[in-house]
């Protein structure tokens, strides 16, 4: 059966609509988001209410948690905090009850789903983990695989019971039934591995395969739109 995983949408709606219709493409049963699906982009709203539409399961990212705590926004750097702040006047109070219902973690088919870090921080960067860290949360963590987004970069860390081992995350990838993985799926919305195309992956949970899925859309459009909405001028310039 194949599943869609995608991850920090931010609030880009046309990277979200092409990423949308190229899973339409596919035999996909079921779609999650692991969060970030607002935050530096100019249509909040519109992805919150797509995501409802679509009835695609989110957890909180730390872009949600931000919008939910005064607490959690203190974490941000400025220009973060002003892009949240501007989201928030853009958000209609039906969307923040939408956001405001998200768990910190899910799991789905044998995956655990989480922001950040296994099992349930929106926070952690997985490239700060060291591989101590990483092979304890392994040691704890019941399900073959964790997808995770944050950092909006694409790896993959393995375990095997003894040794972690890192790797790029390839356009495919044959999950080992005696390996656990993080897979760290990249940004629909703000990619920054180099390649400016939205990413999602497929995962056809039988065969244990993960696809990853590159998307071309409108980013002239898009950048023009954050800079009208009042939004800070680099968050557009990043996304080229």
């Amino acid at each position: 059966m194949l599943i869609a995983v995608l991850s920090d949408i931010h609030a880009n709606l046309m990277a979200f609509q092409a990423v949308l219709a190229d899973i339409d493409a596919y035999d996909v049963r079921a779609i999650y988001s692991l969060g970030d699906n607002v935050g530096y982009g100019p249509e909040p709203d519109k992805v919150i209410k797509l995501l409802q539409q679509r009835a695609i399961p989110s957890v909180l990212g730390n872009h949600e948690l931000g919008l939910l705590s005064a607490d959690q926004r203190s974490w941000f750097n400025s220009h973060a905090r002003q892009a949240l702040a501007r989201t928030r006047e853009l958000l209609s109070e039906e969307s923040m009850r939408h956001i405001s219902h998200m768990p910190l973690a899910m799991v789905k088919y044998g995956c655990r789903m989480v922001h950040g870090f296994p099992p349930e921080s929106a926070l952690t960067y997985l490239f700060v983990m060291e591989d101590t860290d990483l092979a304890a949360s392994f040691r704890r963590m019941r399900e073959h695989i964790c997808f995770v987004g944050h950092t909006h970069e694409l790896a993959l860390v393995s375990w095997d019971g003894r040794t972690v081992e890192h790797s790029e995350l390839e356009e495919h990838t044959q999950f080992a039934p005696t390996r656990r993985y993080i897979a760290n799926i990249g940004s629909v919305g703000q990619p920054r591995d180099g390649d400016n195309r939205a990413k999602y992956v497929l995962y056809d949970t039988v065969r244990r395969e993960m696809t990853l899925r590159k998307v071309a859309y409108d980013i002239k459009t898009t950048a023009e739109s954050i800079v009208e909405k009042g939004l800070p001028r680099q968050y557009a310039d990043r996304l080229w």
